[in-house]
């Protein structure tokens, strides 16, 4: 009985996991699995397990609750792979040039300005 529930448990955010299906799945299939999962799990002997599988079901039953349920699944984000010589953790470089900083203050102020005399006219009395 606890052990059809510790299997279950670490799947139970994932219908489809739940279930034993591929996300590809028919509705058909989703039926048949639901359908073999109860047979598996009955409610009268293992409850907690029944539990999870009806509300996966539920989750996957019509297209609207099977969109819903897609678009909350968590997907683990792949890992880039990285070439044989790079180390798994970069190193960030905290060095600042001064022409950096010379660089960003012309681009946020009106140093950038070639000549500020151009701006200027002759003041005539």
């Amino acid at each position: 009985m606890a052990t059809a529930h510790t299997s279950l448990a670490p799947v139970a955010d994932d219908p489809y996991a739940v279930l034993g299906v591929a996300p590809t799945a028919t509705d058909a299939e989703v039926k048949q699995a639901y359908f073999a999962q109860v047979r598996a799990h009955p409610p009268e002997s293992d409850p907690q397990a029944f539990k999870l599988i009806r509300a996966a079901y539920e989750r996957l039953r019509s297209p609207e609750k099977r969109l819903e349920a897609d678009m909350l699944r968590v997907q683990a984000w792949p890992e880039p792979a990285l070439p044989a010589g790079l180390k798994a953790e970069p190193v960030l470089d905290l060095h600042v040039a001064a022409e950096d900083v010379i660089r960003a203050a012309r681009a946020l102020t009106e140093m950038s300005r070639r000549d500020f005399r151009e701006d200027c006219r002759e003041i005539k009395w």
